[in-house]
């Protein structure tokens, strides 16, 4: 019987397929994983700190900082937390809400085509990686004619967003919508559908449905193992209750069903557009709010379905301009935490496909 010595390698911090400032701390047997440990904190902002020293409408901006590539899920999160804190949720203006519901799902599209991007270079196929990066720029250009900016958007307030929409922005998301579903079926074509994509990415880093909910899975990660489960038609929030749409859901939980399933979900977020544009009613696009905002003293815990699973704020008010406390629930955090055991007993290269198809952001995970 042949033996070998243990070995100990650092994956990270520094290295492309950790997607960000990520180490985890993998013990080889020649190239199967015994052990791996994840190591977080390279990328600690501590912006919940930094919370409690801003107003609340100073610190949407920071929002865009957690997941970098959600910016406008992040901060409808957190403005609908500071609206249901204080009571004003029913005030919010129907364009307002129909246009926070467009803004979502085009940035859950660019969220996803990253997504494919990114698996196709770490499975080594650099080629898909321009055709991800080719269509998220389409939606980071709606994003950034809405509020000036890319990445970092800031433009929902607490109240509504910050400016309206003309005729020229819902001409150039509907070649938008029309547009995207023959890039879905080229994605499929060029990556889902290629035998060695296939061969990298079946039966890898597998999680069980019963897996998933010990480890508090949400999202995707968590419907492609097999839980049927989606705030949006769960616990409706905004004005999602009024759309038709479908809640993918996988069985195998392994590398591959959670890329289909993100697929999958491009679909459904282009129908639920389609349906959002056509019913936009005319009319203001903010409620009346103090320009010095006070919630009264209490706390409240409010989540949405965010690209990468469930987000959440809990914020707690003592009466004043600043909360209290400010706590963010990570679907990043919370779904790395099942990589050590999905690593176990991989090869090396296998266990960066798992991690990858995991898809975090170190932005998020260390807030």
């Amino acid at each position: 019987m042949l033996k070998t010595q243990e070995l100990t390698l650092n994956l990270g911090p520094h290295h492309p397929s950790t997607h960000g400032v990520f180490r985890c701390v993998l013990n080889l047997d020649g190239e199967y994983i015994t052990k791996a440990v994840n190591h977080t904190g390279y990328l600690h902002r501590g912006l919940e700190k930094l919370a409690e020293s801003r107003t609340y409408t100073q610190f949407i901006p920071y929002n865009g900082r957690l997941d970098y590539c959600s910016g406008m899920l992040n901060e409808l999160t957190y403005v609908t937390a500071v609206e249901k804190l204080m009571g004003i949720t029913e005030e919010i203006p129907e364009r307002a809400e129909y246009i926070r519901v467009i803004m979502s799902e085009v940035q859950r599209l660019a969220n996803h085509a990253i997504y494919f991007a990114s698996m196709a270079l770490d499975t080594a196929g650099a080629t898909a990686w321009f055709y991800g990066f080719r269509d998220r720029e389409k939606c980071l250009d709606l994003i950034e004619m809405a509020s000036g900016q890319r990445m970092m958007p800031n433009y929902m307030r607490i109240g509504g967003v910050s400016d309206d929409l003309d005729e020229n922005w819902f001409k150039l998301l509907k070649e938008l919508v029309d547009y995207m579903p023959s890039a879905v079926d080229e994605y499929e074509g060029i990556l889902t559908g290629n035998e060695i994509f296939q061969a990298r990415t079946v039966g890898v880093g597998p999680v069980s449905k019963e897996m998933a909910l010990d480890y508090g899975i949400t999202g995707p990660n968590a419907r492609a193992s097999g839980i049927d489960t989606d705030l949006r038609r769960d616990e409706p929030y905004s004005v999602y209750d009024r759309f038709k749409f479908n809640v993918p859901v996988r069985k195998n939980g392994d590398s591959f069903d959670r890329v289909m399933i993100r697929i999958d979900e491009m679909r459904e977020s282009i129908k639920i557009i389609e349906q959002a544009m056509k019913d936009v009613p005319e009319g203001p696009i903010m409620a009346k709010v103090p320009k010095v905002l006070k919630p009264p003293v209490g706390e409240v815990y409010h989540r949405i379905e965010n690209a990468k699973g469930h987000l959440g704020f809990h914020l707690v008010s003592d009466g004043s301009t600043k909360p209290y406390r400010n706590h963010i629930y990570s679907p990043c955090f919370v779904n790395l935490g099942i990589f050590p055991e999905m690593a176990e007993g991989l090869h090396l290269m296998d266990a960066v496909v798992a991690l990858a198809s995991v898809d975090i952001v170190l932005g998020e995970v260390d807030r």
